[in-house]
């Protein structure tokens, strides 16, 4: 079994802002409950042409911000799980889907300050949080501080690197083709 920790850097400004501050090859973390990316989450903006107003949200490659973009550079980390951690991360993520009016955006945490609260989270916090509380991995830092290029450090194997937008996941037979039923 298997979770997904899905990294990626946008042409936004908010994005070239965290980048050139930071110098982090990605600026937007989501966690994925499937090779083909259909049920990833994470907290990012609420609208596309508003970065201040974050949310917790499902999130999806084409969606309205990232299909303004020619190329969305990325990263899919395959993090194995047992079947109890897999359970856990999916009842985690359920609690955020069914309270997600109760979660807020942690805009101290985006400038890399803030403390650890129960319902404001960034996006790197966030998968963090998730993957910790399953027991999948511990960085050794309060979940405020860990950014997205951190979660590099997260077990698991690297299965893509580049465009996102080109990211199809590898079939059983180790190709990238998938076969009729």
């Amino acid at each position: 079994m298997n979770v997904y920790v899905v990294l990626s850097c946008s042409t936004t400004v908010l994005s070239r802002a965290i980048r050139w501050a930071t110098g982090a090859e990605f600026t937007h973390a989501a966690l994925a409950l499937d090779p083909d990316l259909e049920h990833m989450f994470s907290f990012g903006r609420r609208r596309a042409g508003n970065p201040f107003v974050g949310c917790f949200k499902r999130e999806r490659i084409d969606d309205e911000l990232y299909r303004r973009m020619p190329v969305l550079p990325g990263a899919v980390i395959e993090v194995p799980v047992t079947a109890q951690q897999r359970d856990v991360v999916g009842a985690q993520v359920a609690r955020f889907v069914l309270d997600s009016g109760a979660y807020s955006y942690n805009h101290a945490g985006l400038v890399g300050r803030g403390s650890e609260s129960s319902t404001r989270f960034v996006c790197s916090e966030f998968v963090y949080h998730v993957l910790r509380s399953a027991g999948v991995c511990d960085l050794g830092v309060p979940r405020w501080k860990v950014s997205p290029q951190m979660l590099l450090r997260v077990p698991g194997d690297m299965v893509f690197r580049g465009d996102l937008k080109r990211y199809r996941p590898l079939t059983l037979d180790g190709t990238r083709v998938r076969m009729a039923a």
